[in-house]
This record gives structure tokens, sequence and C-alpha cells, in this order.
């Protein structure tokens, strides 16, 4: 039975908000989604981690949506500060200074249109790559 195209990326954007501590599972027989957290309070299958059966879903960072996605939205929207991207992901605090970059130059909005996009070509990618069926509601 296939996954709704965006439970699969709320699954994707709950696995890529911890350190390591946030996971969440597909059962590919059923389509069903697991969550596993610190503030997860539902039940896992008893077979969870020992069926290949279940399949772990990548964070955002194992989808290459992080810094390379970022260096290529400067590149194709804002290419004068390029350079600038590069020195602001050479730091800690990255995406909060690249942040206040997009908005300085008003291209926020434009940015999270950029990454919703990049981010479902992505999913429907692994989804594909991996034989995770799912339905996009189309």
């Amino acid at each position: 039975m296939p996954a709704k195209l965006d439970d699969i990326e709320w699954a994707i954007e709950f696995a890529s908000s911890g350190l390591g501590d946030h996971e969440a599972y597909i059962n590919l027989d059923t389509g069903e989604i697991y969550y596993v957290g610190d503030a997860v309070e539902e039940p896992i299958p008893d077979d969870l981690y020992e069926s290949d059966k279940y399949l772990i879903f990548p964070s955002k960072q194992d989808l290459d949506l992080g810094k390379r996605l970022a260096l290529s939205f400067i590149a194709e929207s804002i290419p004068e500060k390029l350079e600038f991207g590069y020195d602001i992901f050479s730091r800690r605090g990255a995406y909060s200074k690249f942040k206040t970059l997009l908005e300085s130059k008003g291209k926020l909005q434009s940015w999270y249109a950029y990454e919703e996009a990049a981010l479902k070509r992505a999913i429907i990618q692994w989804c594909r790559d991996n034989e995770v069926e799912f339905d996009n509601g189309i």
C-alpha cells in the first residue's frame, strides 16, 4: 500500500530535526510510518530493527539538501554573493547567517520555494531508488 508523499516528506523532516535521536521508518508492505525519538510516545513494532520490511528514512543531509543546495540557490539567485556564501558555510551557525543574507536581498520566500521543490524531487527519487510506493495525491 503506498504512503502519501506528504507523509513521507514529514517523516524526512522529522528525521532531519534532531542530532541522531530522531528516526522515522516505513513499512514497505503497508506504507505505515513509525517515528522513534525522545518525545514520541507511539508504540513501534517489535521487529522494527530486525526486519527488512522496514526502511529508515534519510535526513535532508543524507539527500544532499543542505549546504550544496543553499550554495546552488545563491549561485542562481544572487551570484554576486556566492563567495560570501562559501564563507558563511565554512563556519558555525551557517544556516541562520544564510537566512539573514537572503532576507537582506528579499530572497527568503524564493529560497523556501526552491528548497521545497528540491525536497520533493529528492524524495521522489529516493522512493524510486528504494522501491517505496507513494501516492503523490494527483
